[in-house]
Order: structure tokens, then sequence, then C-alpha cells
């Protein structure tokens, strides 16, 4: 199944929400928009397309109203998550976090295209398996560009299979926030400024 979410934010309007498959949006206040899964995505064989537009002088919060939890299908364990945005107002996007179940693997992709006046706060949360599970896989890319130059190509890999998989201990959770134009952010995470403006946190461990 294929999913398809398109929110505009304009100054003075509430979000425009357009959406199909298995994910809807709903705004919950002026400035905020929940989405919502209408049905079990993303199973094996699942695309989900998000696209977020924030026009100059708007404001967005983006949220989940729950966790977003993957599983393999009948067919293939794969699914995909692809997010496209872009801000030249001020975003603040922090989904509930995805739970990569079973041998289920997720590849999320994002790609940001930022103004130089726009603002962001970007969290992505990674869980691998529920309890006592540890054999999903996950990868998460994020490609960011500022007036159209790089700011940031960031790629993690977690779980069964990746770069860090290890059977006596490995991390299974991650944490990755973005931030801009600010150099610095109180989290949890390591805070790594970026040469272009902005920052950006990571944490890995065990368990959310």
């Amino acid at each position: 199944m294929r999913s398809d979410v398109v929110i505009v934010a304009t100054a003075g309007r509430h979000p425009r929400i357009e959406s199909s498959g298995g994910l809807a949006a709903r705004r919950t206040e002026p400035d905020t928009v929940h989405l919502v899964s209408t049905a079990a995505t993303p199973l094996g064989g699942d695309a989900i397309h998000v696209r977020v537009i924030v026009e100059s002088g708007a404001r967005l919060r983006l949220r989940s109203a729950a966790a977003t939890v993957t599983l393999p299908g009948a067919v293939t364990v794969e699914s995909h998550a692809v997010w496209t945005v872009e801000v030249a107002g001020a975003l603040d996007l922090d989904p509930e976090p995805t739970v990569v179940a079973a041998a289920s693997r997720h590849f999320t992709t994002t790609r940001l295209q930022l103004a130089d006046a726009g603002l962001i706060r970007l969290r992505e949360r990674i869980q691998i398996g529920r309890s006592g599970e540890r054999q999903g896989f996950w990868s998460g890319t994020l490609h960011a560009d500022i007036d159209g130059a790089p700011l940031l190509r960031h790629r993690i890999e977690l779980g069964s299979g990746s770069v860090a998989d290890d059977e006596i201990d490995a991390p299974l959770a991650c944490v990755s926030e973005l931030h801009y134009p600010a150099a610095h952010a109180e989290t949890s995470g390591t805070v790594l400024a970026l040469a272009g403006g902005g920052c950006l946190s990571t944490w890995q461990g065990q368990r959310l």
C-alpha cells in the first residue's frame, strides 16, 4: 500500500491537508497537525510519502498521534518512508518514535530544503524491536540544503546487519535532532555545530 500526505502551512491561514492510503493528517490546533494511521502501515511492501511545505511567515508544529510500528509483509520485509520538506517559515517536526518490529527492514529518507530565513527543529526517534526483539533493521538518510547549498548529509543504520551490529552489545535505539539556525541545543545527545549554520544532535543506546 502507498500512503501520501501533503501539508502546506501559509501565514494567516489554517494548514491545507491532502491525504490518501493508510495515513491521514488532522489539524489539532491553529498551527498544529497530527499524523494519524487509518490502517495498519507500514507493512512490508508499503511506502509512505509525506510532503511538508512551510511558506514564509508561517509556523507549523507537526506531530503524530502514536508510535509507528513497522512489520514484515507476506511477500517482503522491507518498507519505506520518504519525507520531502520545504521550509521558508518555522517548522517543529517531532513525530512519536518508530518501532521496527519482528524481522522488518525499514528505510527512511528525509530531504529538507531550507530558505536562509527558515527555522526548523526536526527530531527522529527509532527503536529496534519490541520487548525481547532485536532482529529488525532500520536505515535513515537525511539530506539538508539551505538556499540550494548543502548543509548536511547524514545516514544512520541500526539493528540486524547494520554496520554497528554485534551479538554481544550494539545500539538498538537512536535519537537524531536537527536545529537551524541555532548552533547549540539542549538535548540528551552529542551536539555538533554545522559549518553552514545550525546543529545536529545524536544519541544511541539500548532503549528509548
